[in-house]
């Protein structure tokens, strides 16, 4: 299995992005996938994960401003990062359950004025 994130960059405090991660490979088509993040000097932190059948859950650090999706027919999940703030600044990881975990390689968030 091979994660491809895509769509990070820089943004101004307030913006948004939207990210997305396309799955290849062998795996079920339902398989669990999610967002983490990881900012300099601290540890790689859940942000929010879908079900095949799109059952969301969220961490509570980013409800309301974080929406994850996905399109089962493209192996693509998405996370829509809205009302960015400086301390949102980190490397986006996406990553897929199934026989075991697989990561993306990251796309890099740096929200700045």
């Amino acid at each position: 299995v091979q994660l491809q994130a895509s769509g990070g960059g820089l943004v101004q405090p307030g913006g948004s992005l939207r990210l997305a991660c396309a799955a290849s490979g062998r795996f079920f088509s339902g398989a669990l996938m999610g967002w983490y993040r990881q900012a300099p000097g601290k540890q790689r932190e859940f942000l929010a994960h879908i079900t095949g059948i799109g059952v969301t859950n969220y961490a509570d650090s980013v409800k309301g401003r974080f929406t994850i999706s996905r399109d089962n027919a493209k192996n693509t999940v998405y996370l829509q990062v809205n009302s960015l703030k400086p301390e949102d600044t980190a490397v986006y990881y996406c990553n897929l359950v199934y026989d075991r975990m697989y990561w993306g390689q990251g796309t890099q968030v740096t929200v700045s004025s």
